[in-house]
């Protein structure tokens, strides 16, 4: 299996490892490991494996420190600025191998058609510098960079490129 196949299992799956939405940050570190950096604030905590972003809630009001996953993502952009071995938490590597700097959208939904599920555009969370594609039957949404150079400075965002898949964010 390839990191191709992940991002493609992400965003139809919605899941990561067999952990997902309503899961606790306990089956997350079981699935992705102890190296982390946790931020909590406003009652919230936010999870930061690095290439994975994960949100946390209370589950019920009034259960004092039970949280749940209400959404995560995977920052694929943190690819091209962090180059630390940690920025892929050690069990993707283990289960995908090496994973790119870049991706190219199309062969992400070259990938997620395979699967068997279509791609839109969602033109409510698209901007004039990054579109934002839903997946069938899934929670997902898949962010493209439309302009890698949004501000017009001439300095094209860190060597990302037109069509290159930001994150798969799933809510």
């Amino acid at each position: 299996m390839s990191a191709l196949d992940f991002y493609a299992h992400v965003a139809v799956g919605g899941e990561v490892l067999g952990v997902g939405l309503g899961a606790d940050p306990e089956a997350w570190e079981a699935a992705l490991g102890a190296t982390y950096l946790d931020v909590p604030g406003g009652g919230l905590l936010r999870r930061d494996y690095g290439l994975v972003e994960i949100n946390f809630s209370p589950d019920q009001p009034g259960r004092q420190g039970h949280m749940t996953c209400f959404g995560f993502g995977v920052k694929i952009q943190r690819l091209l600025y962090e180059q630390s071995p940690s920025t892929v938490p050690s069990p993707l590597s283990r289960e995908y191998g090496k994973f790119a700097h870049r991706v190219p959208f199309k062969d992400l939904q070259t990938a997620i058609l395979a699967l068997g599920h279509t791609i839109e555009l969602d033109e409510h969370n698209t901007s004039s510098d990054m579109d934002c594609y839903r997946v069938s039957a899934s929670a997902a949404r898949i962010h493209v960079v439309a302009d890698p150079d949004p501000y017009g400075s001439g300095d094209p965002d860190l060597g990302h490129q037109r069509g290159d898949v930001w994150s798969v964010d799933v809510w």
